[in-house]
Parts: C-alpha cells; structure tokens; sequence
C-alpha cells in the first residue's frame, strides 16, 4: 500500500510539474477591472508566470474548502463535546451512588453484628 501512495505522489509530481513548464508565460493579474480601479484609485496589477496563478487558484480553493466544512460541522463537534461531558457527569454520579451502596451495606453489616451480639 506503500508504494502505491508513492507511485501516485510521484505521478501527481510529474503532472504538476509538466503543468509547471508548460504554462510559463507571465500573466498580468489586477485587483480590479480598469474602468473601476481608476473610479477608486485601488489600480494594484502584478505580473506573475500562469502556472503560479493555476496553483495559487487551487490551493485558494482547497483552504476555502477546507474552512467551510470546519464551519460547517460546528454543530456535530459541539452536541459530541456536550454528550462527552454528559458522560463524564454520569459517570461521576454513578461513581458517587456506588460509594454511597457500598457504606449504606458496611452500615447494615456493623448493625446485624451489634444485634447478634446483644
């Protein structure tokens, strides 16, 4: 199994790297169309090679991704932290009830001694 995860890195490398070379032109990149950059005065352009654009886009994507399931499985985290700490309660209480059974029963013992002896 190993391997195979290797051989699919290293395939995912050559592909990524053949993407690299072939996409080498510069691109230009603005924050905002033209007509709008200059209404505002935000004319930001950078000059950046088109696979380095691929990339960032994806890489941009995955984290976008990534944050919006974190957001969204808020709610199974949190009701998981709530049934935990339930359990931990209930425990705790159980641990309490059997401590109180186990002196009521000693009690019960030192009693039925105390009349046998009378």
């Amino acid at each position: 199994m190993r391997y195979i995860r290797y051989a699919f890195l290293a395939s995912l490398g050559a592909v990524l790297v053949s993407v690299a070379l072939a996409n080498r032109g510069m691109v230009s990149l603005s924050l905002l169309p033209e007509a709008l950059a200059e209404l505002t005065g935000l004319s930001y352009t950078v000059e950046l090679p088109l696979f380095v654009v691929i990339f960032g886009g994806i890489v941009a994507g995955l984290l976008i991704g990534f944050f919006w399931e974190w957001m969204r499985e808020y709610k199974h985290r949190a009701e998981a932290s709530r049934k935990a700490r339930e359990v931990h309660d209930l425990e705790r209480q159980l641990k309490r009830e059997k401590r109180r059974a186990d002196t009521a029963e000693q009690k019960d013992e030192v009693l039925a001694l105390l009349d046998e002896a009378s």
